[in-house]
């Protein structure tokens, strides 16, 4: 069982209060100004938005990996972002999907999955192993574990990062349009699988991860995700519940509805 540092009762897992965020790529330029968002234990957010409407640049700076260029973040009431050793800890509660994986292409997927526990569990290779074999088993990765990234396609390239960033066990999983270019049957996966990591997934000992998800299309999410928001032209529209989200008479809410909606 992993042991968590104590949160205070009523804290919320991420706090945003007159957030502005970056680019990474260009940190001059701000793509969403005076975000004011609450997540709370337990919840299941989906964030869309258009491409180009700097959903990666979000989830870098909720994930921790950027400082907000204004405003203030809290993650389970702790200032954001957590470099320091002293806090790591606290740090480890998130867990991150990148887009497409990140992999290290010069280790095995097997390797990849099990960084995490051998650099901060400082467990062996033979020490992680029934760990990684668990994750592989879950996102069946199996027949591929002793295969570099690059001789898999994306959307396995994609569920190894997912069981990376599930080996140390987080309480908050923020996933990058994990649906992006995938074919039917991947993408009824990631659905399940996401939807088991809410309810309670035996890879956390059954206790459900809160979920910040973000896509370039509301629809595949209907029944799924439990609480909606929007992200684009400089701004964060939060909805609510998807009763609010058909509700909403935003332009670039009713875009994200539609057929015409593109896959980034």
């Amino acid at each position: 069982m992993t042991n968590y540092p104590p949160a205070s009762a009523g804290v919320p897992a991420l706090e945003m209060t007159g957030v502005a965020v970056g680019s990474m790529r260009d940190p001059d330029t701000l793509v969403a100004e005076e975000i004011n968002w609450t997540v709370n234990p337990g919840d299941y957010w989906l964030v869309a938005g258009l491409h180009g409407s700097g959903k990666s640049d979000f989830l870098m700076l909720a994930g921790g990996l950027m400082a907000p260029r204004r405003g203030q973040y809290r993650f389970f009431g702790e200032e954001m972002p957590i470099f320091e050793e002293a806090r790591l800890k606290q740090r480890l509660r998130l867990g991150l999907v990148f887009d497409g994986g990140q992999l290290f292409n010069q280790l095995t997927i097997a390797d990849n999955i099990a960084l995490p526990l051998r650099y901060h569990r400082n467990l062996s290779r033979a020490g992680a192993a029934a760990a990684v074999g668990e994750l592989l088993e879950c996102t069946e990765l199996i027949p591929w574990a002793e295969y570099a990234p690059g001789a898999l396609g994306r959307s396995w390239q994609k569920r190894a990062g997912l069981a990376r960033a599930l080996a140390l066990k987080p309480e908050v999983l923020l996933v990058d349009n994990p649906l992006a270019g995938l074919d039917p049957r991947h993408v009824h996966w990631w659905l399940d699988f996401l939807d088991q990591l809410s309810q309670g997934h035996s890879l956390m000992e059954g206790r459900p991860v809160t979920l910040v998800v973000t896509a370039a299309d509301f629809r595949p999410w209907k029944g799924r995700a439990r609480q909606f928001a929007v992200l684009g032209n400089r701004g964060f529209i939060v909805l609510g519940a998807w009763a609010q989200l058909e509700a909403a008479s935003e332009e670039l809410v009713q875009e994200l509805l539609t057929e015409r909606t593109r896959t980034e």
